[in-house]
C-alpha cells in the first residue's frame, strides 16, 4: 500500500503571510493533503492568548493559494456551525478548490473556546448523537436535489444546495476514537475516518475494529479511508528529545501523555520509523499536525529527509 502524506495546519501563532506560505510550500512539495483545523481559541488551550484565524475564512484562502493536494477540516465542530450551512461550506470549497475538497466531522472537545463565545458545549452523548444527525443530514443536502430531515437535533425541510458539488460524492470523514460509538458511526455512516495522537498499537485495534463494523452493517471495509494526525514534535538531535518531551508537558498537563504516544517525537530517521508503523497498522495516510512555532531546519528536515524516505520504503 502506497502511504499518503499529508500536513494538517493549526491557524494560529503565525501572520497570515506565513501560514499562507507554508501551505503553499508544503502543496509545492508534494503533500498529498493540507487541512486546518476548527478551533476559535487556540489548541493547546491558553486562554484565548494566542492569535488564531477563523476556521473557514482560512480555509478557502488554502482553497485559493493550492493547487494539488487534496483539502479538508480535520474536524469541524457539527456544535458551532448549522449542518445545512456547513453542507454549504463544503460544496463552496469544493468549486473554489476544483474539486479537491474532503469534509471532517466531529463531536468536538474545545469547552473553553466554546463556554468563552457563548456556545453550548453538551454531554459527549449528545455531543455524539448531533454528529450522527448532521452527517445523515449533510449526506444528503451534498448527494440529492431535496433533502428533508428531521431528528431531535437537527432539522432540514425540503432544501436544496445548489450548485452541487464539482465532486459527484464529495467525501465526508468522522474524526474520533471513541470505541462504542464513534468507530460503528464511522462504519455506518463515513466516507474516511481520521484518528489523532494515538500509538501505532492503539490505531491498530481501532482499526481492526472499524473493519468489523464496517462488516456487520454489510460494507466493504475497503471503501473507508484510514488516516491519523501525529503530532510535529521532530528534533535534530538525540539529546533535544527529552526537553521537547517537558514542553509537552508544560503545555497539554494531564494531555501530555496522551499526545505524545501520537507525536512525531524523534530525529529524522526513526521518525521514518514512526510513520511506517502507522502504515503497517492499516493507515493509508498520516498526517503530521503543526503548531507554530517549530524549528525551521526541522521542518526542512522533514521535507528533504523524512518524507522522500517513506516515500520510497
Amino acid at each position: 500500500m502506497t502511504l499518503q502524506l499529508g500536513a494538517h495546519i493549526g491557524q494560529q501563532n503565525m501572520a497570515m503571510d506565513e501560514m499562507r506560505a507554508l501551505w503553499t510550500r508544503l502543496d509545492r512539495a508534494g503533500l498529498d493533503w493540507l487541512s486546518v483545523w476548527d478551533h476559535i481559541y487556540e489548541a493547546p488551550p491558553a486562554g484565548g492568548t494566542i492569535d488564531h484565524f477563523e476556521t473557514v475564512a482560512s480555509l478557502a484562502a488554502l482553497a485559493c493559494d493550492t493547487e494539488n493536494a487534496r483539502l479538508g477540516v480535520l474536524v469541524f465542530y457539527v456544535g458551532y456551525r448549522n449542518p445545512g450551512l456547513l453542507a454549504k461550506v463544503a460544496a463552496t470549497v469544493d468549486h473554489l478548490s476544483g474539486g479537491r475538497f474532503t469534509l471532517g466531522l466531529g463531536a468536538g472537545w474545545h469547552e473553553p473556546e466554546a463556554t468563552a463565545y457563548g456556545y453550548e458545549f453538551p454531554s459527549p452523548g449528545r455531543r455524539l448523537d448531533m454528529l450522527d444527525e448532521a452527517t445523515r443530514a449533510i449526506r444528503g443536502l451534498l448527494t440529492q436535489d431535496r433533502t428533508t430531515f428531521h431528528g431531535e437535533h437537527v432539522t432540514v425541510e425540503n432544501a436544496s444546495c445548489l450548485p452541487p458539488p464539482v465532486q459527484e460524492r464529495l467525501p465526508i470523514w468522522i474524526g474520533g476514537l471513541g470505541p462504542k460509538r464513534t468507530i460503528p458511526m464511522v462504519a455506518r455512516l463515513a466516507d474516511g475516518w481520521n484518528a489523532a495522537y494515538v500509538s501505532p498499537e492503539r490505531y491498530n485495534e481501532l482499526n481492526t475494529l472499524l473493519t468489523s463494523h464496517a462488516e456487520e452493517v454489510g460494507r466493504d471495509p475497503a471503501e473507508i479511508e484510514r488516516t491519523v494526525n501525529l503530532s510535529f514534535d521532530l528534533v535534530l538531535d538525540e539529546a533535544e528529545i527529552e526537553d521537547r518531551r517537558r514542553e509537552l508537558v508544560i503545555k497539554w498537563g494531564s494531555q501530555a501523555e496522551r499526545l505524545a504516544a501520537g507525536s512525531l517525537l524523534a530525529t529524522p530517521n526513526r521518525a521514518v520509523e514512526q510513520i511506517l508503523a502507522y502504515r503497517d497498522a492499516g493507515a493509508e495516510m498520516v498526517n503530521v499536525a503543526f503548531r507554530a512555532p517549530w524549528n525551521p531546519d526541522a521542518l526542512d528536515a522533514y521535507l528533504e529527509v523524512v518524507v522522500p524516505q517513506v516515500r520510497t520504503a
